[in-house]
């Protein structure tokens, strides 16, 4: 293994010591057309490959993949890298900031803004399921929600923001992830409580010795719940 010192390092490591990774989808006329210009321009990439250590002379591209293919397909025998940590974090922000992957961010405490421009992103992509609806209804219903709660997306759909099951809301996962508060033992905010099961709504009423005869519908339990 090489020493910690290399971590950090700009390095020319032989193609053949180096595996592809991930990789990410690429267009084959701009791998060709690239490698031909990489050939005319002295062979030097410029930009370098960011890679981890896996083993002794033995590395791996976490970043710049469409650099490693530019590479091989020139038939470089030495490439230009950059010898990262192989850390989880530093994988994932080398991949957000090559461009390689989607930066998220927690739904749960976002900002109206952040949540304004996640959205705007996702309907601003080509052929988004998210297109037609309305940004700003979207974002301020989302961000009135008592999102900080929420396990799932599911609540979501009965903001009436136009985001329903299915592709849009799958949408959403792109650019938020969920990182819940625990629950009060009591609550009373009948928008909370909306968001719950029924199961989770007898279990509160049940804690709270609050009963009801006869068949007991979801709207029931809110309001024996929020009094």
């Amino acid at each position: 293994m090489s020493m910690l010192t290399d971590v950090g390092n700009l390095m020319y490591l032989y193609l053949n010591e180096i595996e592809p990774g991930e990789g990410i989808e690429i267009s084959e006329f701009l791998v060709e057309s690239a490698a031909k210009l990489l050939i005319q321009s002295g062979k030097r990439n410029w930009v370098p490959v960011i890679v981890k250590e896996i083993g002794k002379d033995r590395y791996e591209v976490i970043g710049n993949s469409f650099i490693y293919a530019v590479a091989e397909a020139a038939g470089l025998e030495r490439v230009w890298c950059i010898i990262a940590d192989s850390s989880e974090l530093t994988i994932e922000i080398t991949r957000i900031l090559a461009g390689e992957a989607i930066p998220r961010i927690s739904l749960s405490t976002a900002t109206r803004d952040e949540i304004l421009a996640a959205l705007k992103y996702l309907i601003d992509q080509p052929g988004s399921p998210l297109k037609g609806i309305k940004l700003a209804v979207a974002a301020n219903r989302i961000e009135e929600a008592p999102r900080q709660y929420w396990k799932t997306f599911d609540p979501i759909t009965k903001l009436g923001c136009g985001i329903t099951k299915g592709k849009k809301l799958d949408a959403l996962k792109q650019v938020f992830y969920l990182t819940p508060e625990p629950l009060p033992e009591i609550i009373k905010e009948p928008s909370i409580l909306a968001t719950l099961t029924v199961t989770e709504l007898k279990k509160m009423a049940k804690k709270r010795s609050l009963t009801m005869s006869g068949k007991v519908t979801k709207a029931d339990l809110v309001k024996l719940l929020s009094q």
